[in-house]
């Protein structure tokens, strides 16, 4: 498990704080009482789950200051002492200068100070020895005050547990802080501290949700000190810039803090409830260092022991939650298909992605004569019909991507529906990728409809894709010799290689596509493809990976979900390095005999004339056989063999006849050690650069024609010096290519040459 895939809840939550909180501001320090009541809140009502706090709430809540903006939260434990989490002041093993930071009390929004507001310099930071990273435990810390707080209504300690006090499994407890609201979305303005409810869940429970994989595929082991609070479905949790502050349960009308927030696999994720410091186990340390404070923390007595029930197993069968998204009774029927209809315009297909959103193309409602890019008045008038749904919706507002006006890839805007539909109905919305998420090559995938574009002509089952790896997609759309993004980065684009099946003399252009890919039998919504792509196969989507954060952040409850497949191939081939090829002259690998007539350039080289109105490249692979790529031979859709003249020994020396067109196809061949050339592959549709290899279709070929010659297992190709005009070695065996679709042609003594 590595350090930057955990994500400890401190980061990305710098923010200029209005005001100067200094002690003189607040006047002089009042005497403190004898003893110290702690976990009383004035009487206050609360808001339930991930919502503003009101004003008094949660007194013994503070913010943690460096530089002028808040950083973590803590905790009041005594006038003189803060609790908060050692890795917000830990960096590269050492405990930062206590004079750096300040801590202010009883502040309820960041935008400004309420009564009893005020701010106290850090005197000392104490971490426990054995502190060295969040994800290996003693994750909490100590700050002496330099001066008392001032207790008042807004600014009360909590109580800490004994060793000896435990909280029940399942226990309903609050956690409160200022962080993000979701990952990489911070809390908006005026930053009102945020409270949520969460449940305790019990070492083997929690246990159970980490050992099965998760983002990145990670596992992890918890240790002791630590607890859990959450839900296996997610959606409710802490995040940066929440560390360090409390997890508070109420017993015996008093509040008792049984955590304090440590870290976390990404905020809210599905079967990765929030981990905590459990307090308990650390009474002997704190007392410790606050020796001689008085008054000092209160532990007062558990007032009653949890209720008691079986011990839980340590190995514990638990409920793993599925994801709520992207379940489609068949493909092709989709519940999330949403029509948006506009007056005056066709249909506009997109997809429902929460009981509020609709996610469709922007294009369908700016006006690119319009300047301005203004969307058009009168919502009132729209409607949104979904599957199976008995009324059309209404559309309260409309929200285009900030670059919908001149990015192809950002073409996407949000409508809000007047009221959330009912997702326990027929309506069910789609998953969308997290920006690491890795579709893995060979992904099954549909094509959904997308924009105002027509129904594709044939059947919908004709619409089933594969995705072809990274490394294809990126190099036959990228720049030569770039890197091809690692699983995790995101993508650039995705290339499925889908039998799309047109019609003769059509390729679909008035016709935009969504990119469905399925998981663990869930649907993602990947990409979506564009009218630029034109006629090239096989045709670049656009990833919806960089965009998840913009959909959450408008959408709040779309429903981004993590990776369910983890095959990334043997031993991380996945995970290396890709390079795009350089162009040559030739093409890819610029192949030609050094010394051969032009009239004779290529004697196994074969023009295929197909119908009198294309041509292919074919490969002459025995006295009676030639070898072609079935797409350019074949009609789409069709099984029926048109009529074929093949051309042999004239490949490039004569004109074609007039009306004709080269069809894409040329074989890739290499040459061994000994000189011998090499049929290594047949170019991919819409490519001259990138090549299936034939090698897998050797039994096909072997059966059908015994009399090809095959190249013996030690017979490899030579790949010359780099920067040569012959073949790079990675374009012969790339991971993730895909299959040659092959087709042999027996000749007949009609044919010339």
């Amino acid at each position: 498990m590595s350090q930057h895939l955990l994500l400890p809840l401190v980061v990305f939550a710098i923010r200029p704080i209005p005001g100067d909180f200094k002690d003189s501001a607040f006047g002089p320090t009042q005497e403190q009482p004898e003893d110290l009541d702690c976990g009383r809140p004035e009487p206050s009502a609360r808001i339930v789950g991930g919502s503003d706090a009101q004003p008094g709430t949660w007194p013994w809540q503070v913010s943690l200051q460096h530089g002028g903006g808040h950083i973590c939260g803590g905790s009041l434990i005594a006038p003189s002492w803060v609790l908060s989490a050692a890795h917000c002041f830990v960096t590269n093993g050492t405990v930062e200068p206590a004079a750096e930071w300040s801590v202010l009390l009883g502040v309820h929004s960041q935008d400004g100070p309420l009564d009893g507001a005020h701010a106290r310099t850090v005197a000392a930071i104490l971490v426990p020895d054995n502190y060295s990273a969040v994800e290996l435990g003693a994750d909490l810390a100590l700050l002496r005050l330099a001066s008392p707080a001032r207790l008042g209504p807004a600014v009360r300690p909590i109580c800490l547990p004994r060793a000896s006090h435990r909280f029940a499994h399942g226990t309903a407890c609050w956690a409160t802080g200022w962080g993000d609201v979701q990952e990489a979305d911070p809390l908006p303005f005026p930053w009102v501290l945020q409270e949520v409810k969460l449940r305790l869940l019990g070492e083997a429970a929690c246990q159970c949700l980490y050992s099965r994989p998760g983002p990145f595929n990670l596992t992890f082991q918890l240790l002791p000190g630590m607890l859990c609070a959450g839900y296996a479905e997610g959606r409710r949790d802490t995040c940066q810039g929440d560390s360090g502050g409390p997890l508070v349960c109420e017993e015996g009308g008093r509040w008792f803090q049984a955590g304090i927030t440590s870290f976390g696999f990404g905020c809210g994720r599905r079967n990765r409830p929030g981990v905590f410091t459990a307090v308990a186990p650390y009474e002997a340390w704190i007392r410790e260092q606050v020796m001689g404070s008085e008054p000092g923390p209160a532990f007062p007595t558990q007032p009653q022991e949890p209720q008691s029930g079986p011990r839980e197993p340590r190995e514990e069968n638990c409920t793993i939650a599925l994801p709520e998204c992207g379940k489609a009774p068949r493909p092709g029927t989709w519940p999330w298909e949403a029509q948006v209809m506009v007056p005056g315009s066709r249909p506009c297909h997109g997809a429902l992605v929460s009981e509020s959103w609709v996610l469709a193309p922007a294009s369908c409602f700016l006006d690119p004569t319009d300047p301005d890019d203004a969307p058009p008045g009168d919502l009132g008038a729209w409607r949104v019909l979904l599957p199976s749904h008995p009324r059309a919706e209404r559309v309260a507002r409309l929200v285009p991507h900030e670059n919908a006006s001149w990015d192809d890839a950002s073409d996407l805007a949000l409508l809000q529906l007047r009221a959330p539909v009912n997702l326990s109905a027929a309506p069910r919305p789609v998953c969308l990728p997290h920006p690491e998420h890795y579709f893995l090559p060979g992904s099954r995938c549909r094509l959904a409809r997308w924009g105002r574009g027509e129904r594709a002509p044939g059947p919908g089952a004709l619409l089933e894709a594969e995705l072809l790896s990274g490394w294809w997609c990126h190099c036959l759309y990228g720049h030569q010799g770039a890197e091809v993004p690692l699983p995790g980065d995101p993508p650039l684009a995705l290339c499925p290689a889908y039998l799309e099946e047109e019609e003769a003399g059509r390729c679909w252009n008035d016709t935009r596509w969504s990119l469905l890919c399925r998981e663990e039998g869930t649907w993602f919504l990947a990409g979506v493809a564009h009218l630029s792509s034109g006629c090239l196969r096989p045709r670049a989507f656009s990833p919806l990976h960089a965009h998840g954060p913009w959909i959450s952040h408008v959408a709040r409850g779309a429903y981004l979900e993590d990776q369910l497949a983890w095959d990334w191939g043997p031993e991380g081939e996945e995970t290396e390095t890709h390079t795009c090829p350089m162009h040559t002259e030739h093409g890819a690998c610029g192949l030609r005999p050094e010394a051969a007539p032009v009239e004779v350039l290529w004697p196994w080289l074969a023009e295929v004339h197909v119908a009198g109105d294309r041509v292919c490249a074919g490969i002459l692979v025995a006295p009676g056989w030639v070898l072609a790529a079935t797409h350019c031979v074949l009609r789409p859709g069709s099984t029926t063999v048109p009529h074929i003249d093949v051309y042999l020994g004239r490949a490039g020396a004569s004109p074609l006849p007039q009306g004709h067109q080269v069809t894409s196809a040329p074989p890739l061949l290499c040459r061994t050690g000994g000189g011998s050339w090499v049929l290594v592959g047949m170019a991919v549709r819409g490519s001259r650069e990138l090549f299936a290899a034939v090698s897998p279709e050797e039994a096909w070929i072997s059966q059908t024609v015994p009399e090809a010659h095959f190249l013996p297992p030690s017979g490899s190709p030579y790949w010359p010096p780099e920067g040569s005009d012959l073949c790079p070695p990675d374009l012969a065996g790339a991971s993730g290519s895909p299959r040659a679709a092959l087709f042999l042609l027996l000749l007949t003594p009609l044919i010339q040459g």
